[in-house]
């Protein structure tokens, strides 16, 4: 066998050294509760099978004053099988809850914590953003340890999963997107991954359980959103947001 020479060693520890410490994307180690948030992206469906919603912006000044609707409302696409409880918001009498594979979109409060895209971070953006490439993957292997993680497999250090969405692949549905921190305090296995704010196909296709819009509204959030304003989606089906919005202190809708 043909033998390294000591420099080429050195020079291939280092690369994996290095390789290893690169910090994949990832949501704060922290979540901070949605009674904390200024910003809230509210996501209202008919009932819980129902595939087709309406989002709307809101945000307050401080977290004592009343939510303001900010722009116009516009329409989404939830999953297939549309909503379903994300065990973490749940209420006790819920009984049935999203799962890996199951094409429902998660129902609750979730955390919005980094954007994404196939272009360069634009310059005035200030919210955290992750650029695509060939070797970004989402982990929706629940036995590996990066799963519900955005990672790039050449620098990750561990390669243990068998089953990911190759991000960059997908082409203009995740052209632009938003990380959603569903099932990440903490990550649940076999609960559901891969959840993103991102470019609709069209007005009439639904997600594996992403929530879908025109591009130019997924503009208008990642442009919007402020990480110190703690940004959160707030997505349910109408009645169960009608019985929840005082308790949960949820804007209130017309």
């Amino acid at each position: 066998m043909r033998r390294l020479p000591a420099l080429g060693f050195l020079l291939l520890a280092f690369s994996f050294t290095v390789a290893a410490q690169v910090k994949s994307p990832e949501p704060p180690a922290v979540k901070k509760p949605f009674a904390e948030s200024l910003q809230a992206v509210v996501v209202t469906t008919p009932d819980w099978p129902t595939v087709k919603g309406t989002a709307r912006l809101f945000e307050r000044k401080t977290l004592r004053a009343k939510w303001t609707a900010v722009g116009d409302e516009f329409p989404i696409v939830v999953g297939r099988s549309g909503l379903g409880w994300a065990v973490e918001s749940a209420p006790e009498s819920a009984e049935e809850f999203k799962k890996e594979g199951d094409g429902k979109a998660p129902a609750g409060l979730f955390p919005l914590t980094f954007a994404f895209g196939s272009a360069p971070k634009p310059e005035q953006l200030g919210y955290p953003y992750t650029k695509l490439e060939s070797s970004t993957e989402c982990v929706d292997d629940a036995a590996s340890t990066h799963y519900n993680k955005i990672v790039d497999r050449f620098k990750v250090g561990i390669f243990d999963w068998k089953s990911s969405e190759k991000m960059l692949a997908v082409g203009e549905e995740y052209a632009l997107g938003v990380f959603v921190a569903y099932n990440s305090y903490p990550v649940r296995s076999g609960d559901g991954s891969c959840i993103f704010l991102h470019v609709w196909k069209d007005a009439e296709t639904a997600t594996s359980g992403c929530t879908a819009m025109e591009r130019r509204n997924v503009e208008r959030i990642v442009s919007w959103l402020d990480t110190a304003r703690n940004p959160y989606l707030v997505q349910l089906p109408a009645a169960e947001y009608k019985k929840l919005r005082k308790k949960w202190n949820l804007p209130k809708l017309k």
